[in-house]
Order: structure tokens, then sequence, then C-alpha cells
């Protein structure tokens, strides 16, 4: 079974070749490109599970490269591998968040080894775009009364403060509390929080924030004691 598409960028066809080799054989699926213009103007810029980059060529070097990727939106993770006498620009790389780099000629667990924890970062990068289009979803469903009161919720005011800054009455944060948790299909307040954290939701500004952790555990606690 094939695994995530890998981008190698080297002016160097013998280096692409010799990379293109080492990838194949532990089932990824590659594509190489002579110049990060080529890349650029290619489908594949935003499809790469992880990018391969050499830092020193012609036209577009791998740092400009990396900075024109961040302009685009795209944060694919990039491993740079350089020259030794490129190691300062390596490190200036890494410095704008390359995962790793490698020096020239590369040890081939290493690479490997930096390959596999790229995937894994990108794949973790998925999961949290993924749970964070998911709780926006669920909150898009939220009136604007509704979100009042969620915000009072998760910046840990009690429904006798959030009536009294809502300018309603505490049985009527009641109501729109119940329907918030029905609405995000949660139980508890622990999981209000981490579903609105997660949407990008944050406390009010100089409120005391109500922490998922926190109180998930004060409930566990009031149950163990009931």
């Amino acid at each position: 079974m094939t695994r995530n598409l890998i981008c190698i960028v080297d002016d160097d066809e013998n280096v692409r070749s010799s990379l293109r080799a080492l990838f194949e054989s532990a089932q990824y699926r590659v594509v190489d490109f002579a110049s990060a213009l080529e890349l650029l103007s290619s489908e594949y810029a935003g499809q790469c599970s992880c990018m391969v980059v050499d830092v020193r060529m012609p036209e577009m070097n791998g740092l400009a490269l990396q900075e024109e990727l961040i302009r685009r939106g795209n944060h694919t993770p990039l491993i740079i591998i350089t020259g030794h006498g490129d190691v300062p620009l390596a490190v200036r790389a890494m410095k704008a968040g390359a995962l790793d780099f490698i020096e020239k000629p590369f040890d081939e667990d290493r690479m490997l080894s930096a390959l596999e924890r790229a995937i894994e970062l990108e794949n973790r990068t998925k999961d949290e775009v993924a749970d964070r289009q998911a709780a926006r979803a669920l909150l898009d469903a939220l009136t604007p009364r509704e979100l009042d009161v969620l915000d009072q919720l998760i910046s840990g005011h009690s429904n006798k403060v959030a009536a009294h800054i809502l300018g309603i009455s505490p049985r009527t944060v009641e109501i729109h509390r119940a329907r918030v948790m029905d609405k995000l299909k949660v139980r508890s307040l622990s999981e209000v929080v981490r579903l609105a954290l997660a949407a990008g939701r944050r406390p009010l500004p100089g409120a005391r924030p109500a922490p998922a952790t926190v109180v998930g555990a004060r409930q566990n606690s009031v149950s163990r004691a009931g």
C-alpha cells in the first residue's frame, strides 16, 4: 500500500534520483523538481505531506521557497538538505519553521527518521484542522444569545454572574446553557469548554477562564462523592 506523497526539490539530478530511490523503497509516493519555481507552478505544491528541499539552488533557494510557501498559507513540513558550508542558512530555515536539516552526504536512516517525524506532524495537523472545522460547524448552529452564554461559560462565570453581565435572569441563562449543550451534543461543562476552545473561542478579557481539565476533575470528584 503506497503512503504519503513526498516532494523533493533539488537542482542536482543525482541527489533527486538518490532520494527518490530511498523514499520509494520505504513505500512513499514521490515527485521531484529541479527548482523551487517548478514546484510552485505544479499541482503538487499543496498535496505534499513533506517537502525535502535543497537550501542552495539557482533562481530561488530553499529559504525563499519556504517564505513563499508560508506567504501562500502552505505549512507543509520541510526538511532542508544542505552542504557543509550552508549550515547557517539551514539554521535560519529551522528558525523559520523547518522541521530538520540534514547535511550531504545524508545518512539514509536519519533521513527516513526525519521523514517519519514530518509525516506524524502533518497527520496531527490535519487532525487538528478537522477537529477545529467540526467544532466550528457545531458552534455555527448557536444563536447570538447562545454564543453570549457560551462565552460566559468558558470565562468561568456562574449563571448568576452571567445573568448580571447579560442583563437577563439566571433562569434564562440556565435555559440557554441547556440549549447550548444540546446543540453542541455534549453533557458536561468541560466538554463545552474543550469544544469552544477547539473552535477558536476564547475567554472574555479579564475573566477567570474555566479550564476544561479543572472542570472535568471537579465534576469527577463530585460524581465520586455522590
